[in-house]
């Protein structure tokens, strides 16, 4: 099998600080749980970002402030989220993209979230997408039911997206696709081919996601944006849950993909070619 990319989100939209004192809330926080999580095993970084309150915001000035503190610490793949948090307008959503992230999601359909609902119509979708062509993003599809593959389909149809891509299935939010290995399965036996794929399985969900991903040869997605539990009533930090995935994969005899690997599979450049180009 390629090696694991484990991907960690630490922040997300819908956790406050109140639930845990491990939010990452300040920019240098975000940073410093980057270092942190490179260190134990992760090869990605999505971000959202907070004001000091811990209130969501999608400012770019705050995203290009985590964005140097992630960079001056460590050499992950850095992905900004363009999902952003319910309520934000899709030019919020996408507004941080001019700050060139490696990486964006893109999620491919609108879905029940709780009681709300987290709207992705085709013209939001096909927004985001043209700014993420014209900046030479690699968009990450973000999967919340199968639907959502076909969507993404008739985007390749349009000529806005090309497929092999790389897709994340999100499983288990409520309103969304269960997170049964079933349908993990039926997912990935839908993807076109070539595709890379990996798993964020929410809440007590995330560990045998992880574990069914990690034997399917997929990817995998942790970080207390999907649970925030490390196991019943004991708290996580997002270097915890990585360092676990790493650890379960290596008994499996799976190695854990570095940054500069991840980039490989996923057809980035390579760091430093990054760093040339932005100094030209």
């Amino acid at each position: 099998m390629d090696p694991l990319i484990i991907t960690v989100a630490p922040v997300g939209a819908e956790l406050t600080p109140e639930q845990t004192p491990h939010l990452a809330v300040k920019p240098e926080q975000l940073g410093d749980v980057a270092a942190k999580c490179r260190d134990a095993g992760a090869s990605i970084i999505h971000v959202h970002c907070r004001n000091d309150d811990g209130s969501n915001t999608h400012d770019t000035g705050r995203f290009k402030q985590a964005y140097n503190e992630i960079r001056a610490r460590s050499d992950l793949i850095v992905q900004f989220s363009t999902g952003g948090a319910i309520g934000m307008s899709p030019e919020e959503r996408a507004g941080v993209l001019v700050l060139h992230p490696e990486m964006a999601t893109l999620t491919c359909g609108s879905v029940n979230f709780g009681d709300d609902i987290f709207e992705n119509s085709f013209p939001i979708m096909r927004g985001i997408l043209k700014k993420i062509n014209e900046l030479g993003i690699r968009p990450e599809l973000e999967v919340f039911d199968k639907g959502h593959l076909s969507n993404a389909r008739r985007l390749e149809r349009e000529g806005l997206l090309t497929f092999p891509q790389h897709v994340d299935f999100v499983l288990g939010v409520p309103g969304g696709l269960d997170a049964t290995v079933s349908n993990l399965c039926d997912l990935a036996d839908a993807l076109p081919s070539g595709c890379t794929w990996s798993v964020a399985g929410i809440g007590r969900a995330q560990l045998p996601m992880a574990m069914a991903a990690i034997a399917m040869g997929g990817n995998v997605r942790v970080g207390l944006e999907d649970n925030i539990y490390y196991s019943k009533g004991k708290l996580a930090t997002n270097e915890e849950l990585v360092a676990r995935v790493a650890r379960i994969a290596g008994e499996l005899g799976r190695p854990v993909a570095t940054p500069a690997q991840a980039r490989e599979m996923l057809g980035l450049r390579p760091l430093q070619e990054q760093a040339r180009r932005a100094l030209m």
